[in-house]
């Protein structure tokens, strides 16, 4: 199999522009840039409910779509008074989402397909989303973890960096997967993880990491229904300083302990030796790491755990990437970083929109491969 940058070099030969902006400061930005609206209807990326970190990534989205002349559609949303058609610079149109045009390369799309045809009983996949909208989790899933899964040498360099003392060599990646998704030795509820990667550990034996995986969401919800079986769990497993404590049901936190049980389950029902739960999100997306650093603060200490607990361990999508760069992949990483990460972009924009603002003389639009586009009236629809 050739070279993941080599790949991508293949698949990349059609107009795309390489932006590699740096704020004026040589220091990264501490929290994501506040996109003035206007700024934000001029691209078709305003939406009255995202939070500031959604409404940059957004933004971010619809630049990459641009730069790359994928076309962009609309969403569809019924309501009591009839249809209303939302456009969005974020969303791929029907053509270009069919054609794979949401993923990084056409191996990606090829895996997606396999994926979509063998996935696990009772797995759910939402395909529009999955293909058509930009701004979506579940792509950058696939975008990231795909050439680990289509090279497992890759997956091994890049995961002995993030898991140093658990992995030795990854043996299996699989998507939207879990051990059991109606087992009564588990939840019962369906719950599963965006990837599972099996591996040998650095003992020899069997090792599991369970990967939830965040981009712009926010922890507001929805929350899955409460069962008794929660609790129960949380008092067998002996990860928590109170297990009846109301904190893990909460709205931001219910989803990282339910796959935080399944993960110590499978260690106690035999799916696995030792696992790791991972949690990775943006850095800039402030909301979900307090919501990580709240649910550590609910663990028992590590050094007062008992043997094979699971630990939670939260990173940053940078840090990801920045192991698939040092891993031998750099151009790859380079392709990631600019789709995904790259909010110095959206900073500059911002700034040299503002200043051009207050001297019309300026302009902006070196920025911005093409002339900038501009929507009549911007959505203030659900978030998408």
């Amino acid at each position: 199999m050739p070279s993941i940058d080599r790949s991508f070099r293949a698949s990349s030969r059609r107009k795309n522009r390489d932006h590699k902006s740096k704020s004026s400061s040589s220091a990264p930005l501490a929290r994501a840039p506040l996109v003035p609206e206007s700024i934000l209807k001029q691209h078709k990326a305003f939406c009255r409910i995202d939070t500031r970190f959604r409404a940059a990534a957004r933004l971010l989205q619809a630049f990459w779509l641009k730069d790359r002349d994928i076309p962009t559609g609309s969403l569809v949303y019924e309501t009591r008074d009839g249809d209303i058609v939302a456009e969005y610079g974020s969303i791929i149109d029907a053509k270009a989402a069919e054609d794979g045009r949401n993923f990084l390369t056409h191996d990606i799309h090829k895996l997606v397909l396999r994926e979509l045809v063998l996935r696990e009983d009772g797995a759910y996949f939402d395909e529009d989303r999955l293909r058509k909208n930009a701004l979506s989790s579940m792509p950058l899933v696939f975008n990231v973890w795909g050439p680990l899964a289509l090279d497992l040498n890759l997956a091994t360099r890049v995961f002995k960096q993030i898991l140093p003392d658990f992995v030795d060599t990854v043996e299996h990646i699989g998507f939207e997967s879990a051990p059991a998704r109606h087992d009564p030795r588990y939840l019962s509820d369906g719950t599963a993880f965006d990837v599972v990667m099996r591996c040998r550990t650095t003992s020899g034996g069997l090792g599991t990491i369970f990967i939830e995986v965040k981009y712009s969401e926010d922890a507001s919800g929805p929350a899955a229904r409460h069962r008794p079986a929660y609790d129960e769990a949380s008092r067998a497993v002996h990860l928590y300083n109170d297990p009846d404590d109301p904190a893990l049901w909460s709205v931001g936190l219910e989803q990282f302990a339910r796959e935080h049980l399944v993960a110590q389950l499978a260690v106690k029902n035999g799916y696995t030796q030792q696992a790791v739960f991972l949690a990775v999100a943006p850095r800039l997306n402030r909301r979900i790491h307090n919501a990580f650093r709240f649910y550590s603060t609910l663990l028992i200490e590590p050094e007062h755990q008992d043997d094979n607990r699971v630990p939670f361990v939260p990173i940053t999508l940078e840090t990801l990437i920045d192991a698939i760069s040092n891993a031998g992949a750099a151009e790859y990483g380079r392709a990631l970083w600019a789709r995904y990460c790259d909010f110095e972009r959206i900073y500059n924009y911002t700034i040299a929109a503002l200043e051009a603002s207050a001297n019309t003389s300026e302009s902006v639009t070196q920025l911005l491969p093409g002339s900038a586009e501009t929507s009549a009236d911007a959505q203030t629809l659900p978030a998408s």
